[in-house]
């Protein structure tokens, strides 16, 4: 045997594309390097990414388990019932449709459902912490639909369900959507509920941030009081990037009709095994413990920065998000995130509501805290990394000075890897 296929063998990727290798080399490394602190992001299992590297992706299989266009589908058909299943039980939910690439296909093939194209949606304002699926003007949902949008209160920043039901009885939407991407705080299912069947609105909750709470039974299921709610299977879930839908019975046929054949063709049956994966673990002992851990360290992070004169949007957080506003520190969302790149802190900018310089110059950073979680870090390291935080964007000119923290980053990143 040669050289080369002894190389091909014991590293196929290296030796076929040195180039990618090199690149997903260095991911692994700025994933170890840095503490990521996007509330979007997370750190799947090494179960979880082996089944999304799997044989699995050599099968095509349009259509359903047991209703494919193609042979040789058992295999398939029943990692792809597996996910269903587990995924039902978690939610305690009617139906289930697995197959949309990402949150933004589910909502997409939400709409098409059961929507015709100008029917009125009302979603939150994605300044105010929505998101770009739930109707803004630049997106297909705010321009294949009459879009509509809810705002969240000046001063406390919070949501009002009175301010949603004036909106809602104002525009008699089709479809009220409940859900955010950078709103640290509970929201009102039962009451958005209330408030649908009074204007005779379909339901529909996006918990693509807190499937992950909700499952590990920290957060409240919106499956028990929406028609229909769309999710992530990342960000607090930890599972693969990809997208899923539940409903009420009466909803299934149209959304899995609105998923496979109205926008997407074979699913990716890989990523679907993950997700089974995903599923399976989120009914483990531990998985609670864990999504408890998410929630202390976001509400230890946003006490500790408020304690160092950071303003927090909402005055704290609920989930695994705190949103902070850094007029009172001088420096805009974006220079603020280069700043804390810089010493290995990853986080966003990000909007705040009313925020006078809008999204291109954002005013805030948002901040998750599920990454470190899932890396074992505890309130006490929540605490150190908000100092370092304030020291960064406090002593931003002064080279020798963020040396240090990054050599302090360094030393937390070693004592809690990433894998």
């Amino acid at each position: 045997m040669s050289v080369r296929s002894n190389e091909l063998n014991r590293n196929p990727l290296k030796a076929v594309d040195p180039e990618l290798f090199s690149t997903i080399t260095a991911e692994r490394k700025r994933q170890q390097d840095n503490l990521i602190m996007i509330a979007s992001e997370n750190l799947v299992s090494r179960a979880v990414l082996e089944a999304q590297g799997s044989v699995l992706t050599n099968k095509y299989a349009e259509g359903y388990a047991g209703a494919r266009y193609y042979g040789g589908c058992v295999n398939v058909d029943r990692a792809e019932n597996l996910a269903c299943q587990r995924a039902r039980e978690i939610f305690e939910a009617e139906h289930v449709n697995v197959q949309p690439h990402s949150g933004t296909s589910a909502n997409m093939a939400v709409f098409l459902a059961v929507l015709k194209p100008g029917d009125p949606i009302l979603g939150m304002d994605l300044s105010h912490g929505g998101h770009l699926t739930h109707g803004s003007k630049v997106n297909i949902s705010g321009r294949y639909y009459s879009s509509f949008s809810y705002k969240v209160e000046p001063g406390s920043c919070l949501l009002s369900l009175e301010e949603v039901r004036k909106t809602a009885l104002k525009v008699r939407p089709k479809l009220l959507i409940a859900g955010a991407s950078s709103y640290p705080r509970l929201v009102d299912y039962e009451g958005f509920a209330a408030i649908a069947r009074e204007v005779g609105a379909i339901f529909l909750v996006d918990m693509a941030h807190t499937a992950g709470l909700t499952a590990g039974g920290v957060h409240p299921n919106p499956v028990l009081y929406a028609d229909i709610v769309t999710a992530t299977t990342h960000k607090t879930f930890r599972g693969p990037r990809g997208g899923m839908i539940f409903s009420r019975q009466q909803y299934a046929e149209a959304i899995d009709k609105a998923v496979f054949p109205g926008l997407q063709g074979g699913p990716l049956m890989h990523v679907i095994a993950a997700k089974a994966v995903a599923f399976k673990e989120a009914q483990l002992p531990g998985y609670a413990a864990y999504q408890e851990k998410v929630l202390a360290n976001a509400a230890a992070l946003a006490e500790a920065l408020s304690s160092l004169g950071f303003t927090i949007v909402t005055g704290g957080t609920d989930t695994h998000l705190v949103l902070v506003d850094l007029r009172n520190k001088n420096i805009s969302g974006m220079d603020a995130e280069k700043m804390l790149e810089n010493v290995g802190i990853i986080v966003n900018k990000n909007v705040i509501p009313y925020d006078p310089k809008g999204a291109n110059a954002p005013s805030g950073i948002r901040l998750g805290s599920p990454t470190l979680t899932s890396r074992g870090m505890m309130p006490s390291q929540m605490q150190e990394i908000a100092v370092l935080i304030e020291e960064t964007l406090a002593g931003q000119s002064k080279s020798g000075h963020l040396d240090a923290i990054r050599r302090r980053v360094d030393n937390i990143c070693l004592e809690y890897p990433a894998y």
